[in-house]
């Protein structure tokens, strides 16, 4: 499926694959936080787009635009501004995104990075037929603290997504029972589960060894069994390419 960034000022974007490194996982002890699947999936189930300079914010609370400072070098800056106040800043991503059509992109800030006095605001857009740049917005949380971006951080991350996969849901809310193959295969996991954690206590015994159960990361039902043939733990998007250059 292609992705296409056109650029519309002479100033080229920073985008990356978004990688599935933390620094706060990596501070965890044993780097345990790595263990946790679906959120190593989740850091890397994109793109970044990054700072191209640092910033300085802070805010004094207050509604108006002019409420908030944000400065680069001494400098006030240009492609990061206060347009709607409220403690909401806005960068400027001065670049058309095209996918294929139904698609849509899901932006937000990176994710699983927590930032102290900062929140992402997190849109859907319609880049399938969309002719308009859009904006990466973050709402100050805490006022009189002065809040950085450092050069090269990520301040926008995004993801395709088809349009109309939710609202072609039909959630239901059944019976455990119902489903008695889910319902066996469940049982068997949580008594596992259950003495796994006991065992965990006891030295020279198996669990002491793995210190964690590996099934869900290794795609396993509690039998063993492969979960599915499409189970994945590791996930690498691919790099923009630069075609605004001619071949060479």
């Amino acid at each position: 499926m292609p992705l296409l960034c056109y650029p519309v000022t002479s100033v080229m974007p920073v985008i990356r694959p978004a990688s599935r490194e933390r620094a706060w996982m990596d501070c965890t002890p044993e780097h345990y936080a790595y263990r946790c699947l679906p959120l190593v999936m989740a850091n890397s189930h994109g793109w970044e787009i990054l700072c191209p300079r640092r910033y300085e914010i802070i805010w004094n609370g207050r509604s108006a635009p002019q409420d908030i400072v944000i400065q680069t070098e001494g400098r006030p800056a240009t492609d990061l501004v206060s347009h709607f106040g409220s403690g909401i800043i806005t960068f400027h991503v001065n670049c058309i995104f095209r996918t294929d059509p139904e698609t849509n992109l899901w932006v937000s800030g990176p994710v699983n990075t927590p930032k102290d006095g900062l929140a992402p605001l997190t849109g859907l857009i319609e880049s399938d037929w969309m002719p308009y740049t859009f904006t990466m917005n973050w709402m100050v949380t805490h006022p009189g603290k002065w809040i950085i971006f450092e050069e090269g951080e990520p301040f926008c991350f995004f993801f395709p997504v088809a349009r109309g996969s939710v609202g072609s849901v039909r959630p239901e809310i059944r019976a455990l029972a119902s489903d008695q193959e889910t319902a066996t295969a469940y049982a068997q996991w949580n008594e596992g589960r259950a003495q796994f954690l006991r065992d965990l206590q006891q030295p020279g015994t198996e669990a002491r060894t793995q210190k964690w159960q590996k099934t869900y990361f290794r795609g396993q039902l509690p039998s063993g069994r492969p979960g599915t043939e499409t189970h994945e733990t590791k996930l690498q998007a691919h790099p923009f390419v630069d075609k605004t250059r001619p071949a060479t």
